[in-house]
């Protein structure tokens, strides 16, 4: 509304405060007079205004010396100059000092009320952007790993030591321990924070398409390509790119996420003209990167240069006194998403879940715990919902000699066998999408 905008005019002669009082009064907003400088400076202690135009010929304090105090004393008041004497050199130094722009006498009302129209318009995007930051900011606070172990502690330190500088982190772990969790941890405490953080889940990319996600394409680059599209790549710019799953990509991809890396810039297809890319890269796999470079199956230059800075996320297993924090959190979460009054965890049924090896790792404890919350019959999660969690539903591998990859691949049968090869289900339990998921089972030979 514009009534609840306050103008101030500063000028020595009469017909020019009362006209311009006219004229923005009409528009609708508030508007004070003062005929010298000594006057202003006493209204201005007294009341707020958004806009003051000053004309800088006044006897006593001139414009330019009161343009000064104000942008010293009030510096949210945006300052229009008038002069009937037009000056480059006054208008450069009014400039300088803080002035939003120049007039020259006389006026022309509707360029007065444009320039209002313009200057609150500026105002209002500036408190959106603040409102927007501190948003942001309380948002920040929410993105925390929770755990009290001495494995998390380390995690934190690590975390706080890497984000304020643009060091590559890999980030490294089981499926489900919070990867990601680490990876947006690092990017909100770090100087892109207001920049985008663009996942990219590398598993989770059909085979032909991967280029044209990462790099983006122009109109008419290949058949369906209908408008021109930003890869992740630009979108990244100023912020972050994550790469999920690293270990996944296919060695064309690797050749190429190592170009861009090193050079800073890309191409999108169909074009010849390279764009210029700014992010911080963090990238996580749950294979074990140097093996696959000993294996020739990942280029060692890309894991050298994705490594510079090493998180480890244990499995929930080797850090069970996270179990009752973590538990705790995810029923808080449910009873606030679902208005449910469930309250918390009996003795018996926290012993139970502290006792599981959980080889889907956090994710499947929180598809665990939310299960039991919804199947709950009174205030209080007790055994009867964690029915499901028997070793013979869900095995924990500890045979030595069995590879990581025998644990997966038995893993995610007993889970598939276990949602009836729901697939959906399946994906949500092991805490991955469904393109990885059928990846994976094509990977190891799983059918139905």
């Amino acid at each position: 509304m514009n009534d609840s905008v306050r103008i101030l005019i500063v000028d020595d002669e009469l017909i020019v405060r009362e006209s311009m009082q006219g004229w923005l009064e009409e528009d609708g907003y508030h508007v004070e007079v003062a005929e010298t400088a000594e006057v202003a400076l006493g209204m201005i202690g007294e009341k707020e205004f958004d806009i003051a135009f000053l004309d800088i010929k006044m006897p006593g304090i001139d414009g330019i010396e009161l343009l000064k105090r104000l942008k010293d004393q009030y510096v949210t008041i945006d300052v229009v100059m008038m002069t009937a004497y037009a000056s480059v050199d006054n208008a450069v130094e009014a400039m300088k000092i803080g002035a939003y722009d120049y007039l020259t006498k006389p006026f022309d009302p509707d360029y007065v009320s444009m320039m209002v129209r313009k200057i609150m318009a500026r105002r209002q995007l500036e408190q959106e952007n603040v409102r927007l930051k501190e948003n942001i900011e309380t948002a920040l606070k929410h993105v925390h790993i929770i755990g009290e172990s001495s494995a998390i502690q380390a995690i934190l330190k690590q975390v706080e030591e890497v984000a304020s500088s643009d060091t590559s982190v890999l980030i490294s772990g089981e499926s489900g321990t919070g990867k990601e969790m680490v990876a947006r941890a690092i990017h909100y405490a770090s100087p892109r924070r207001f920049e985008p953080l663009v996942v990219v889940s590398c598993g989770a990319l059909p085979e032909g398409l991967v280029e044209s996600e990462l790099f983006g394409y122009e109109r008419g680059a290949f058949t369906g390509a209908f408008y021109k599209k930003k890869g992740k790549f630009e979108a990244a710019n100023g912020g972050t790119l994550f790469l999920d799953e690293i270990g996944e990509l296919n060695a064309k991809m690797q050749v190429d996420l190592l170009r861009v890396l090193q050079e800073r810039e890309i191409t999108r297809i169909g074009s010849n003209k390279s764009i210029k890319v700014d992010f911080r890269v963090l990238a996580a796999s749950n294979r074990n990167l140097k093996e696959m470079v000993s294996e020739g199956t990942f280029r060692e230059d890309l894991f050298y240069r994705l490594n510079v800075f090493n998180i480890h996320v244990p499995p929930l297993r080797e850090r069970v006194e996270d179990v009752p924090l973590l538990v705790e959190h995810f029923i808080s979460t449910l009873r606030r998403q679902t208005g449910k009054q469930v309250e918390g965890i009996t003795a018996q049924a926290l012993n139970k879940l502290k006792q599981h090896g959980w080889p889907g790792n956090v994710r499947e404890l929180q598809n665990a715990v939310e299960r039991a919350f919804v199947t709950a019959k009174g205030k209080l999660i007790t055994t009867d919902e964690l029915a499901f969690l028997t070793p013979e539903k869900i095995p924990v591998m500890t045979s030595p000699s069995l590879s990581l990859a025998d644990i997966e691949k038995m893993h995610i049968e007993n889970v598939l066998k276990e949602c009836d090869y729901n697939i959906s289900m399946g994906a949500k339990v092991l805490g991955i999408d469904r393109t990885t998921l059928y990846n994976k089972m094509k990977k190891y030979g799983i059918e139905k």
